[in-house]
This record gives C-alpha cells, structure tokens and sequence, in this order.
C-alpha cells in the first residue's frame, strides 16, 4: 500500500469525487462512509451537503453531525477510498450505521487503504470525546470485517435491518 492521508473534501476533488461515485455505480458498489454520494445530482451539491453537517447551525434536520474525510494517495494525490466520522448517534445509527462509515474505490480495493484510513480515522474520534465506536458490516464483506479487526475491533453481535431486509455484524473499536 502506498502512503495515504486523510484530508477534508473541498472543491479541488470534486472531479475525482464524481469519479469515484461512477466507479461505485458503475461496479454495482456501496458507497458507505461517502455521505449523501449515492443520491445527489452533482459534486457541488454533495460538498454542500457534507459541510451542513459539520456546523449544528446548518445540520439538517434528522441528521447528526458528521465529518467527511477523503482519502488521498499521497505520491500521485489521487482520491483512493472515504471515510465519515459521525460525532453521535441517532436512532438508526446506535442501531445499524455506528459511528463510522467506509468505502474504497473498486479499482483500489485490496490494497489496505480501508485499514489504513481507519487507523488515521480513529485518533480524530478521540479528540471527539468519543472513547469507543461502532462500526458495523454485512456478513458478507470479509474485506470490511478484516478492516475492523486489524484496528481493534470487537465482535458484538448480528442485528437486522428490516427497512433493506439485510443482517449488519456489529463490532467496537476501543479507542486509546
């Protein structure tokens, strides 16, 4: 894996952003972890959106607040994977999404840069007064599972989403 960096989304990545969410849509992928992404009708308007999360003034309503990090390849500054840190939970959050939410691009996938974003993730949730997080994913993403793991995580159980009709395993990661 080559070195990464987590830096906060701004309009200098809007076009590999927009690439980003094409390779996803394009792969059939999730797009954990990229806020609004999936929905939105443009770059603009997901930046705009990522950014009301970060202010209590701006936060929408049945949002919590939350911030963006993409991560960038540090030798060519490519857009590789993102992460978002949600500061606390909802009702859905403390029950299926957790505190953090991940995704590599599909062509950058098994190279470690899920694990590795989520190590520089977690000292940000520390300076949050978070002393544990929730992370969760599908029984299926043995990627993901590894992910959570290699930083800590521990296992706490199965819990089922019955708006998507899908099983989420959920695991802690202890901060220190």
């Amino acid at each position: 894996m080559e070195p990464i960096k987590l830096v906060l989304p701004s309009e200098e990545y809007l076009g590999q952003v927009w690439a980003y969410r094409q390779e996803c849509l394009d792969a059939s992928s999730t797009m954990d972890g990229c806020g609004p992404l999936r929905r939105v009708e443009s770059a603009e308007q997901w930046l705009a959106d990522v950014r009301s999360c970060t202010d209590p003034a701006t936060l929408p309503e049945g949002k919590v607040l939350a911030i963006q990090f993409l991560a960038v390849r540090e030798s060519d500054g490519k857009v590789v994977a993102m992460i978002q840190i949600r500061h606390y939970f909802n009702e859905y959050l403390e029950k299926y999404g957790g505190h953090i939410g991940y995704s590599t691009c599909p062509s950058e996938r098994r190279r470690g840069y899920a694990k590795e974003q989520l190590r520089l993730a977690l000292p940000c949730c520390k300076e949050l007064g978070l002393d544990r997080v929730l992370i969760t994913c599908k029984p299926d993403n043995p990627g993901s599972r590894r992910t959570i793991l290699a930083n800590g995580g521990v296992y706490e159980g199965i819990v089922h989403v019955p708006e998507e009709d899908i099983d989420l395993e959920r695991y802690w990661i202890t901060i220190r």
